[in-house]
């Protein structure tokens, strides 16, 4: 589906992309010039510094190595020098769920090559609440208070936060927080030119109102997260009122494209996004989205005269940008066009292709990227363990998935465990050895790069059933990768599936019985939407997930992938 995606979006020539046709936009009164403004839209970086080492599909057959700090970095000034004004704006999960080089570090490089790259806003995402909202305010502000488990300000002593803003509308704070009404401030307004031709862009910053599914409770106590379409509309007169001719907004929230080949545009979309934009007032300009990792550009005009706005996305990791521009008539306090399309960032060298920027590496960039990976490489490099095979992430069940159970499990026995589960959101990347099958604590890394700790409950079986019920339901399927020896049963419902049943070592699951089970410190607290997790007794705290992965795989043999089966599909 992304491949489509990508591919459709790449063959749109730029005019195509321009929101709404001529007749719906008022013309600049007569003698009155125009104002361009140029704004580079990114979302979900989630830390990677370096190339992201899958290829990205851009047409049958190709495909491209993209993303890098040092190529984004270039990207973005070419961008920018098109453009007398120019804003760069991210839609949330800049940080976290990070490969090594960053995470590591607590995502400190990460800031700090955004602050060079010259970002103006980042909305806060669902990953920038993974270390906790105390530890997100560190980042953002500066110093080296230690409020996680690893060492904050390793490689600069002297860290001091990010210079581009944070913003997050829909998080209110407590006032016993310190923080004002807000986490972070909800709108920032960025002015440019003087006199007559003097235009005010407002920006709008949030992340989806379900976030609290999916971090950890104990990192945003004190926080709620309001309605996400009443935030913005809330914040479009205001903005207007302090002189705004264009609104800008920046949402952690995303759409699905339709699986449909011959279709890429808002009317070919589904996904959370879109019951929220259908609910905006008429005053967005732009919505910058995020959230799926999926690139598109849409007119959504085209769904809704009401709301001419454009809807953008531009994939994940820094392998795209989004490149709009507004033309402004300042005598009219509005915008009279606008047009935007994404664009690879290349990391290669090739033949030009529409759609497709080969920019070179910035070198400041890449000597600030050198020096952390530096840092990283002892770790990264130290081998753990030898497996048999590749283990990927992917489709219901995969050996990958099934290897982490077995590990926790493995992990934990000595607490009773009976049943290890693993969400698959808590999988970040695959496990591709060395042709002598070595990993290294880097790739271990980069899967389980969340620090969870095991911890063990006992659930009744009446819980465990349900636990396995709520895996589907209301837009939602999440299906847990388990242990050995633990079975379920699946049925297809509609496009997807619903629970029949469960078995452990063959025996089904007795809903009077108690059984000892295994999950991260996200799920034990109800992270996912699992609220049952949080209604285990008995808890006892085991090891940090990825030693429970390093210890499985260390030793003299080589480990077996795990057999799948252990998920069967009915129907």
């Amino acid at each position: 589906m992304i491949r489509k995606a990508v591919l459709a979006l790449l063959a749109l020539p730029l005019a195509a992309c321009a929101t709404a046709p001529p007749a719906a936009v008022a013309p600049p009164m007569d003698g009155n010039a125009t104002v361009t403004v140029g704004i580079v839209g990114l979302n979900d970086f989630h830390g990677n510094l370096e190339p992201v080492q899958r290829a990205l599909p851009v047409e049958d057959e190709t495909e491209v190595q993209a993303g890098g700090a040092a190529y984004l970095a270039s990207a973005i000034d070419a961008l920018r020098a098109r453009q007398e004004h120019s804003l760069v704006i991210s839609a949330g999960d800049l940080i976290s769920a990070s490969p090594l080089v960053s995470s590591l570090f607590l995502d400190e490089p990460t800031v700090g090559a955004m602050n060079r790259m010259g970002l103006d806003f980042n909305a806060v995402g669902n990953h920038e609440f993974d270390r906790g909202w105390r530890e997100l305010v560190r980042l953002a502000e500066g110093g080296c208070a230690k409020l996680t488990l690893r060492e904050p300000c390793a490689v600069e002593p002297d860290y001091a936060g990010a210079e581009f803003g944070f913003l997050a509308a829909n998080v209110r704070a407590t006032p016993a927080m310190g923080r004002g009404e807000t986490l972070f401030p909800g709108t920032a307004i960025r002015r440019f030119g003087e006199g007559e031709n003097a235009v005010a862009i407002g920006i709008v910053g949030l992340t989806l109102e379900g976030t609290p599914g999916l971090v950890t409770p104990q990192g945003i106590a004190g926080l709620t997260f309001a309605d996400e379409a009443e935030t913005i509309n809330a914040a479009i007169p205001r903005l207007r009122g302090q002189g705004a001719d264009a609104v800008v907004v920046a949402i952690h929230q995303g759409l699905a494209p339709d699986d449909q080949p011959d279709v890429f545009g808002c009317a070919a979309i589904s996904g959370p996004l879109r019951e929220i934009l259908d609910r905006l007032d008429g005053g967005v300009d732009v919505v910058i989205s995020g959230h799926t990792h999926r690139p598109y550009v849409c007119d959504y005009a085209s769904v809704d005269p009401a709301r001419p706005m454009l809807v953008t996305s531009a994939a994940w990791g820094g392998q795209m940008l989004t490149d709009i521009v507004l033309t402004i008539d300042p005598a009219q306090d509005r915008v009279v066009a606008k047009r935007a399309r994404n664009l690879v960032v290349a990391n290669e060298a090739g033949d030009p292709v529409e759609g497709i920027l080969r920019p070179a590496a910035r070198a400041d960039i890449a000597a600030y990227v050198a020096r952390y990976a530096e840092a990283a490489r002892a770790a990264e490099t130290r081998p753990v363990g030898r497996l048999a095979g590749p283990a990927r992430e992917e489709g219901i069940e995969s050996p990958l998935g099934n290897l982490i159970a077995d590990a926790q499990l493995a992990a934990t026995r000595n607490a009773g465990a009976q049943i290890a589960l693993m969400n698959p959101g808590g999988i970040r990347g695959d496990l591709i050895p060395a042709a002598d099958g070595t990993l290294t604590f880097g790739q271990i890394y980069t899967v389980q790069p969340f620090g969870n700790t095991l911890i063990t409950k006992s659930l009744t079986g009446a819980q465990l059933l349900a636990l396995l019920a709520s895996q589907f339901g209301e837009g939602r399927e999440v299906i847990f990768a388990g242990s050995e020896g633990f079975r379920q049963v699946l049925a297809r419902a509609g496009d997807g599936y619903r629970f029949v049943s469960a078995t452990l070592d063959g025996r089904p699951i007795d809903p009077d019985a108690t059984y000892r089970v295994t999950m991260n410190s996200f799920l034990s607290t109800g992270g996912d939407g699992f609220a049952v997790f949080a209604e285990g007794k008995d808890a006892v705290t085991g090891p940090v997930d990825l030693d429970a992965i390093e210890t499985y795989l260390d030793g003299e043999a080589v480990r077996a992938l795990p057999a799948t089966g252990r998920i069967v599909v009915t129907g």
